[in-house]
């Protein structure tokens, strides 16, 4: 089990550079929106919000003068529809703000907001951060390498994310885990064992049971599961293998379980091919932007020396590749990666034509 404090808590947060830039706004990320993250620092009072079992969320409820409450709200509810809808003004009048939320616990201090539609009483979050490069390529890998779809904007120094919907993974052990049936629990350990494999390839580290949802799919009779991040703030920053191991975190002890108890070892490594498999072809097939990407991650700075000389040492015990030797950053680690993967399955699907 991983030593929590080997997890860097204070991670800095890395600014967003113009090349990265420049490609955000290739693919219509980086657009003009009408709030920023510093306006909302200037609340003027605050109330603890509690769970439903009274315990502190350790998010504070954030409220504003009066003068400066209808500016806000109605920049909050066109940033909203910029990120979901077509930027028009037309739905505005069918949209409040409900709730405004910040968290004080975490690296990224995000605010939570709860936009209502008024016409049916459906709601949504959205969520508005500091904007960290960190961060954004760790959103862009989701949306790019993951089975998962994820919006988001970002604007100088501001980001705005949509919510990602699913149970937190540590309320859902806590609540649900031990009454599932055998055969759930079978396809859950099942989406833990990718999760595990897909977290570990991209590095996205700190996948604690609090940093993801489990999200149930019901299909006729029976009911399937997905594991989903949702804190893409350790991406390729630390400089520990294990860190980018889900299963080694001791929060996520009834997982590893329950995969040992359902799950052999044939199996286990069937599914591991099987998300390796699925990574490669992603990979091959957004061929264009994921070497855009990753040209940018190859000329970024978002990790420190002694990470990036420590976590090659660990990619080279374990894969017994020694082209990590020759990496001189974070990106160029990452691309070994996805070049090990590729070959991989190329080379295990000789027979396919191309």
């Amino acid at each position: 089990m991983i030593n929590e404090k080997l997890i860097s808590r204070k991670k800095p947060t890395y600014p967003i550079n113009k090349q990265l830039y420049d490609y955000l706004t290739r693919y219509n990320r980086n657009i003009k929106i009408p709030i920023f993250y510093d306006d909302l620092l200037r609340f003027s009072g605050s109330v603890t919000v509690y769970d439903k079992h009274e315990n502190d969320t350790l998010w504070i409820r954030v409220y504003y003068p009066e003068f400066e409450q209808k500016e806000i709200d109605q920049s909050l509810k066109q940033m909203y529809n910029i990120l979901h809808g077509d930027g028009t003004d037309e739905a505005l009048d069918y949209l409040i703000v409900d709730e405004i939320d910040y968290c004080t616990f975490g690296n990224s201090k995000p605010f939570r907001v709860k936009i209502r539609n008024i016409l049916n009483d459906n709601y949504a979050y959205i969520y508005v951060k500091k904007a960290d490069a960190s961060r954004v390529y760790g959103l862009e890998f989701e949306d790019i390498l993951s089975p998962n779809r994820i919006h988001f904007l970002i604007y100088k120094d501001t980001l705005v994310e949509e919510h990602v919907m699913g149970v937190p993974g540590d309320m859902f052990m806590e609540e649900s885990l031990k009454d599932l049936p055998k055969v759930e629990k079978q396809r859950l350990s099942k989406e833990f064992v990718k999760f595990n494999e897909r977290s570990t390839l991209r590095l996205l580290g700190d996948m604690r049971a609090y940093n993801y949802v489990i999200v149930p799919t019901y299909d006729f009779d029976q009911v399937q599961y997905r594991i989903r991040a949702m804190d893409f703030d350790q991406q390729s920053f630390e400089g520990k293998l294990k860190v980018y191991r889900p299963q080694f975190f001791k929060d996520n002890y009834p997982f590893v379980k329950m995969v040992q108890e359902n799950l052999g070892e044939k199996s286990i490594e069937q599914y591991k091919k099987e998300e390796r498999s699925a990574l490669a072809k992603r990979l091959k097939g957004s061929h264009t932007r994921i070497n855009l990407l990753m040209d940018c991650m190859k000329n970024d700075h978002i990790s420190t020396k002694e990470n990036i000389e420590n976590l090659k040492l660990d990619l080279v015990d374990y894969t017994h590749d020694k082209n990590f030797k020759q990496c001189k950053n974070m990106g160029e680690i990452l691309q070994v990666i996805f070049d090990f993967v590729v070959r991989n399955y190329e080379s295990s699907n000789a027979f396919i034509i191309r």
